[in-house]
C-alpha cells in the first residue's frame, strides 16, 4: 500500500506515538486523516478531520464509523499502560477493556469499510506481546492477547481483501515509558517504521533499533512459520463471510 492519497484513521491520535503517526501520514501525501482521541483535538491542516472516539465505548465507535465515508487504513493504536503486580484483576481487566477489546471492537466496526477498499488495518502492539515484562504483566497479558487477535483477524479476513499488520515495538519515548531508564527508540523513529513496514507489505512491522533484529528471526521462525500452516486451515466459507 501506498499510503499517498489514502484516507487513514488512526485511534490515539492526540498523543505518543499516534500523533506523530498523523504527522507522518500527512507529510506522506495522505488524503485524509482521522485523529480519534477520546478528548478534544484541532489540527490547523485541513486534511486532518477530528472524531470523538472511546475505543471501549461501543456508542462512540458507531457513531464514528458512521462519520467515515471511505477508509483505506485503520491504525489501532489506542492503548493504556498501568504499572501492576498481577494481585489486582480488575488490573487486568483495563489493559485488556482498551488494549484488546477496543482494538477488537474499532476493527470489526469498520471491517466493512475497509473491505470495500481492499484497505489494511495496522495493529500497534509490542515486544512485551512476544515476551512478557515483568514491572508490567498486565500490559503485556493484554498485548499478546491482541497479538493472537491480529493473527486470527489477518487469517479470516485475507479472503476479503483486507491485510491485517501488527506492530511489534521496542520501549518508545513517550508519556507512557517515561518512568524507564532504558534507551528509547524517537517516537518520529517509530511512526517512519510502522508505514514504511505498511508500504512494503511487512505482516509483522519491527520497527526501531531494539526489534528489528528480533524480526529479521521472527520472520525465520517456527513461530512465524506455524501462523502460516495454521492460516491454511481457515475454510473458505469461513475467511468470506468472517
Amino acid at each position: 500500500m501506498n499510503i499517498e492519497n489514502k484516507t487513514i484513521l488512526i485511534t490515539g491520535a492526540n498523543r505518543g506515538i499516534g500523533r506523530v503517526l498523523v504527522e507522518e501520514a500527512l507529510r506522506r501525501g495522505v488524503k485524509r486523516v482521522y485523529a480519534a482521541t477520546r478528548r478534544p483535538f484541532a489540527h490547523s491542516d485541513g486534511r486532518v478531520t477530528p472524531l470523538s472516539l472511546d475505543v471501549t465505548n461501543s456508542v462512540q465507535i458507531q457513531s464514528a464509523v458512521e462519520k467515515v465515508e471511505a477508509l483505506d487504513l485503520l491504525i489501532n493504536n489506542a492503548g493504556v499502560d498501568h504499572h501492576d503486580d498481577l494481585s489486582d484483576r480488575g488490573g487486568i481487566e483495563r489493559h485488556l477493556a482498551v488494549n484488546f477489546f477496543g482494538t477488537y471492537g474499532v476493527s470489526q466496526a469498520f471491517l466493512p469499510i475497509v473491505a470495500h477498499s481492499h484497505g489494511a488495518i495496522v495493529n500497534v502492539l509490542s515486544l512485551a506481546a512476544l515476551a512478557s515484562v515483568p514491572f508490567s504483566p498486565a500490559y503485556s497479558i493484554s498485548k499478546a492477547a491482541a497479538f493472537s487477535l491480529t493473527q486470527s483477524l489477518r487469517a479470516l479476513w485475507a479472503g476479503q481483501g483486507v491485510k491485517v499488520h501488527a506492530v511489534l515495538a521496542g520501549p518508545v519515548d513517550t508519556d507512557m515509558t517515561q518512568y524507564l531508564d532504558i534507551p528509547k527508540a524517537s517516537p518520529e523513529s517509530v511512526a517512519r517504521g510502522i508505514l514504511d513496514g505498511v508500504e512494503k507489505g511487512e505482516e509483522d512491522i519491527f520497527p526501531d533499533p531494539m526489534s528489528a533484529p528480533i524480526g529479521e528471526g521472527w520472520r525465520a521462525g517456527a513461530s512465524k512459520a506455524l501462523e502460516r500452516q495454521f492460516a491454511a486451515y481457515v475454510p473458505q466459507s469461513v475467511a468470506e463471510v468472517a
